[in-house]
């Protein structure tokens, strides 16, 4: 094994969920800012293309084409190419908190999927609170905005799924695993992306500083927070993962105040004060329902 991936599985599950978060709407918010010279699809691109070419030169994932899962792939690859592209086309007309407000609800059903007790009930009330709190509704002004948001969060649901199946192992046999197979549904959505994205990114590829902001954007939107969500998927339960994005908006709100000057109202903050309780009364939940046996 590994001995880098011995290492990465000694960190709290918890760590790389963080981490997650943090880039999760960092990397869109600097593309937030790109948009002014680069076509939204060609910012998608770009943010697709890089990652893509970053995992193959790191883990070279097309050694894993000789597997019978490649259908798992294609269909995981298709739905980042659809979900960055969406994504973008939504925070394009919406700000970056209510996007990800949004993008969270579809994972309330996974979330829901898991309960099993009334505490957990009550951590998934707490945050669909929160997350009712945090999205304010603005249908009339861009009601385009909401259709691309909400399609948005249909295919984060998907991702959740399939990336969750491609997830590495809980022993922690082959933590690395996942994420190259995480690499290879990259590589096919970058060549399912360049069908309608290439064209409008060629104008980046005239200014190097351009170039580089949209590699940046990749690093930030498509590596750092695929990879710790593959090292957090191998680790925890489909359902506690999914309630944990209710992290998510509260995140987009902070880094939406910071780098885009996007100013939480009360009414935000209420709504994130929500989401953490929730965050928390399912945590301890979970704690109380875990068996003392270790997988050694």
């Amino acid at each position: 094994m590994d001995p880098r991936g011995v290492r990465l599985t000694r960190l709290p599950p918890t760590t790389y969920f963080l981490t997650s978060a943090v880039f999760h709407y960092l990397g869109p918010s600097l593309a937030v800012l790109l948009f002014a010279r680069v076509d939204v699809l060609g910012v998608a691109w770009l943010r697709i293309a890089s990652a893509a070419v970053v995992f193959a030169v790191w883990r070279r994932p097309w050694r894993l084409l000789s597997g019978g899962s490649w259908r798992l792939f294609v269909a995981l690859g298709l739905v980042l190419a659809a979900m960055n592209s969406l994504f973008y086309l939504a925070v394009d007309r919406l700000p970056l908190s209510t996007v990800g407000a949004v993008e969270f609800v579809g994972t309330l059903v996974l979330a829901a999927l898991g309960v099993r007790t009334r505490r957990n009930v009550l951590a998934l009330l707490l945050a669909v609170a929160g997350v009712a709190l945090l999205t304010q509704v603005r249908l009339v002004a861009e009601p385009l905005g909401f259709v691309f948001a909400f399609a948005n969060g249909a295919g984060f649901v998907l991702y959740v799924v399939l990336a969750d199946r491609i997830a590495s192992p809980a022993d922690g046999s082959d933590p690395m695993a996942g994420i190259d197979r995480l690499g290879l549904a990259m590589l096919v959505a970058a060549v399912a992306a360049t069908s309608f994205g290439l064209l409008p990114a060629l104008p980046a590829f005239t200014h190097p500083l351009w170039l580089l902001w949209g590699i940046g954007v990749g690093l930030c939107s498509s590596v750092v927070p695929y990879v710790t969500d593959q090292l957090a998927m191998a680790r925890l339960p489909r359902a506690t993962f999914a309630l944990m994005l209710s992290l998510l908006p509260a995140a987009a709100t902070a880094i939406g105040f910071v780098v885009l000057g996007q100013v939480p109202t009360g009414r935000d903050l209420a709504g994130i004060a929500l989401v953490v309780v929730g965050l928390v009364v399912h945590r301890e939940a979970q704690s109380s329902e875990r068996s003392p046996q270790s997988s050694g």
